[in-house]
């Protein structure tokens, strides 16, 4: 950070509330981190291989009736207190569980039942002295988890079938003088995997089940993530449908931009909001799983892009050994490595770390292109004591790359006199270069006072180095080959300050259940850009002379914006009765941004408020049911003046959403919604004042959304969806009313599907395979030209055995030559032609 940015933090233009409610925030919560004891748990994760079914099914009917009938139903689970302890019963219809094996993780003792289902979870606290909880959960993959939890030492359980079940006889453990006395965080190295996430926090802040969210959300988890070899972010939201790519950043560069529902969306990691101008580098060796939140989503994360939230969860460390080496090669020079390590630090695994690098180089089907890139990224949780847990993380990522926005509409979607332009053609030139550089540093404080009322505390600071010297595209000559360009040389500096502090508690009032989330979110940006544009010779399309001289210097620019905000936020969860839930919230935020421009010694300061509300209801006639219904709104800041020296408002978002979510026993989950989304006070030229822009304009977004995922068959796991997007302008100036939003198809389809034999000589062997379909949708608001529909069809196959893995992932089998999206009639992103990656991964 230069001198400069500095004086402007520690300077007198911090604004004094936000420095007040900085230190209030850290001593509140770091007093906090010595309060004593309470009993906590999480589940340790070890995965299990299911046989087939004894006969394939040929209908959705039959698939149903061989579930159920070849899976141990637990109807209901008995707690009675003994002589020596006390006795678990797992109640079945036909007394068929099979016994399985245990482990020990920290002070629980584990028991994952094989070919097993419960019909709604359980759980009991301090059923005995000795014993802190005793929870009955579903697993992926048809395993239910019996966890046992001591409050100063692991439990022994003796297992036996009976006539009415599964029988646990329970007695308490002593803790010797090594063992820690308070309650273990349960976390092992083989994570549960599946297609089905049955819960999420990125709709709430809290773990809820996604059937009691009153919006529509998408995760893709880490065995999609793997099984497609993804190392782009936009390859991982290609299997949520309703997410398109946007036309503002590079083909194939190191950051990407989405559209959910038609409008922008912003990235958080882990639920905490960075709200940079850039999405962050996306490393998969870092990222557990990528949730979309569709819709405006300011109540729980303060101003931002009306389309939605993409949380990027990281991976966090483990409490057992874990150690992993991924090595991949593929076309056009593709070469990656990757590294996880995670465990304990000490013998009471009470300081738990995780290390995960990756580098990777590459080049691509157009030319000159060479592209490098490299993370590391530490991670340390320090479980202080039984009630207080802290997880400090560090991330560096370096990219650098070519800077290229892709080739003319005409010569390649649109005729051209000369004839289609080489899809391989480079139109800046060979020595440009972009770099992208990424620090860091967060820590997570949780503390839990009882039971029922938690805190957390988490900052997160960022600092983003991004510079250029690249040649890019103004406009094609009517001749069809002559490209006029320009040198571009900007230096972007950004640092991200931001600060969250919120509650969750549980209480009853009278039948009905809450859980309040309420808290107050801090954020300080600091955004500098300079350099200078120079001229650039023309480039003939089709007979292309790179290397002649720049021009003079046309511009110089070098300004500092600032941006301040305070929001305060509250959300109440309520069970109204068992089968019928609301959702509560709203957030009032403070904003002010100050822009300083160095080279013509002016600045200008704009502060604006904003409440957002939210409201939801879900209603579960049965339990596999949930009907929702969901209104919310956001804002986002406009910095600007009209005519009459009117500060512009912040747009705003308004959402109304429907749909139904099906949980089908336990296996499959799925998702309808429909909405009807708004953006509102978009900027549009002043018909009146031509120098000027008024916030009249309009831009609506309706339509459909389907989405399924999970495990059809043991071994056999699917996910995808469709979206049908109608997402027009309504009232503007300078677009025509009617026009569709640039790059946003109506129509899209996603599926990809894998299966992965369960026994036999050949058990561990798996093929996947995916159908990617965009529709056509318009290249620029004008909609003067039409990016065309296509379909990218990718296959995988895979083996897995012990702890080895190998796949070959096949993208694009058919070599479809197809378009990803479009900045404008001179900017067209092309799609990437047919490739090959192969992947080698050992644990040991």
């Amino acid at each position: 950070m230069s001198n400069r940015r500095l004086a402007v933090w520690f300077g007198q233009k911090f604004p004094f509330q936000v420095r007040f409610w900085l230190l209030v925030s850290l001593s509140t919560c770091i007093a906090n981190a010595w309060v004593g004891p309470v009993w906590g748990q999480e589940h340790g994760e070890d995965a299990t291989l299911l046989s087939d079914l004894d006969q394939p099914a040929t209908t959705v009917e039959d698939w149903i009736a061989q579930i159920s009938a070849s899976l141990g139903q637990i109807t209901d689970v008995r707690i009675e207190a003994t002589e020596a302890g006390l006795q678990v019963l797992l109640e079945t219809a036909d007394g068929r569980l099979e016994v399985p094996e245990t482990r020990v993780v920290g002070n629980a003792l584990i028991a994952d039942i094989p070919n097993a289902t419960i019909a709604e979870a359980f759980s009991q606290a301090d059923p005995i002295a000795g014993i802190a909880l005793i929870s009955v959960t579903n697993l992926p993959d048809n395993r239910v988890r019996v966890a046992i939890t001591g409050t100063d030492a692991p439990p022994v359980a003796e297992i036996s079938s009976e006539a009415e079940g599964l029988a646990f006889a329970v007695t308490t453990g002593t803790a010797t003088a090594e063992e820690e006395e308070a309650i273990q965080v349960v976390v092992t190295g083989e994570q549960d995997t599946g297609f089905r996430v049955p819960n999420a926090s990125v709709g709430t802040r809290t773990d809820t089940p996604l059937r009691d969210v009153p919006a529509s959300i998408q995760v893709v988890p880490q065995q999609v993530l793997q099984e497609q070899q993804v190392t782009r972010l936009s390859e991982a939201l290609r299997n949520a449908p309703g997410v398109a790519r946007g036309g503002t950043t590079p083909r194939f560069t190191f950051v990407e931009d989405a559209l959910i529902r038609g409008f922008d969306a912003n990235y958080v990691v882990d639920g905490l909001n960075s709200l940079t101008g850039f999405a962050p580098i996306f490393e998969a060796s870092t990222i557990e799983s990528v949730e979309v939140l569709r819709g405006p989503a300011s109540v729980l994360y303060g101003q931002g892009a009306t389309g939605g939230i993409v949380n990027l969860v990281t991976k966090q460390p483990l409490s057992e050994p874990f150690y992993s080496l991924d090595l991949s090669a593929g076309s056009f020079n593709f070469y990656r490595g990757a590294v996880d390590f995670s465990g304990p630090l000490n013998d009471s695994q009470t300081v738990l770390y995780r290390f995960t690098g990756a580098a990777q180089t590459t080049e691509s089907f157009f030319d000159f292109y060479d592209a490098q890139r490299y993370s590391l990224a530490p991670t340390l949780t320090w479980q202080i004591s039984d009630q207080t847990r802290i997880t400090f993380e560090a991330n560096y990522a370096q990219a650098t790359q070519p800077f290229d926005l892709g080739l003319p509409a005409v010569g390649t979607i649109l005729p051209n006199p000369n004839g289609n332009i080489p899809r391989d053609r480079y139109v800046s030139e060979p020595t440009d270069n972009g770099q992208y550089g990424a620090l860091t540093l967060s820590y997570d404080l949780q503390h839990r006072f009882s039971d029922n009322w938690k805190i957390r505390n988490a900052f997160r600071f960022v600092d983003l180095d991004i510079s250029r010297e690249a040649v890019f595209s103004l406009d094609l000559d009517p001749d069809g080959r002559t490209l006029n360009r320009r040198f571009q040389a900007p230096h972007f500096e950004e640092t991200v300050y931001n600060l969250d502090t919120y509650v969750v508690g549980q209480f009853d009032t009278g039948p009905i259940e809450h859980e309040i989330v309420a808290g107050v979110n801090l954020f300080r940006r600091e955004s500098g850009l300079s350099g200078f544009n120079r001229n650039a010779a023309p480039l003939d399309l089709f007979d292309p002379d790179y290397g002649q001289p720049l021009g003079e210097v046309i511009a110089r620019y070098d300004n500092l914006t600032t941006t301040d905000f305070l929001g305060i936020y509250i959300q109440d969860q309520i069970t109204l009765l068992e089968n019928l839930k609301l959702l509560l919230g709203g957030r009032f935020d403070i904003v002010a941004q100050e822009s300083e421009d160095f080279l013509e010694s002016t600045s200008s300061f704009q502060q604006d408020e904003a409440f957002s509300p939210r409201v939801g209801i879900v209603y579960q006639p049965i339990p596999a049911i949930s009907l929702y219904a969901s209104y919310s709104r956001s804002f986002l800041p406009v910095v600007g003046r009209t005519a009459d020296g009117s500060l512009f408002r912040p747009e705003r978002g308004t959402q109304y959403e429907i749909g139904v979510k099906a949980d089908l026993n336990n296996q499959l989950a799925a998702t309808l919604a429909l909405y009807d989304l708004t953006r509102s006070n978009v900027e549009t030229s002043d018909l009146e004042n031509p120098d000027f822009s008024i916030q009249t304009g309009e831009q609506r977004s309706q339509g459909i959304e389907f989405n399924l995922a999970g495990e059809i068959l043991p071994g056999w796991n699917v996910i995808g969806g469709y979206a049908y997007t109608d997402a027009r302008i309504t009232e503007d100036n300078t677009f025509d009313v009617g026009n569709r939003i640039s790059n946003v198809p109506q129509h899209a389809f996603n599926l990809w599907t894998s299966y992965q034999l369960q026994e036999g000589d050949f058990r561990g062997l798996g093929v996947g395979l995916g159908l990617f379909f965009v529709g056509d949708r318009p290249g620029d608001l004008d909609n003067s030209f039409e990016i065309p529909s296509y379909l990218r069809t990718d296959a995988a196959i895979f083996y897995e055995r012990d702890r080895f893995r190998a796949a070959l992932n096949f993208r694009n089998i058919f070599d479809v030559a197809y378009f990803e999206s479009a900045g404008n009639r001179n900017r067209v992103i092309l799609g990437e032609p047919f490739t090959v990656q192969g992947t080698i991964s050992w644990q040991f």
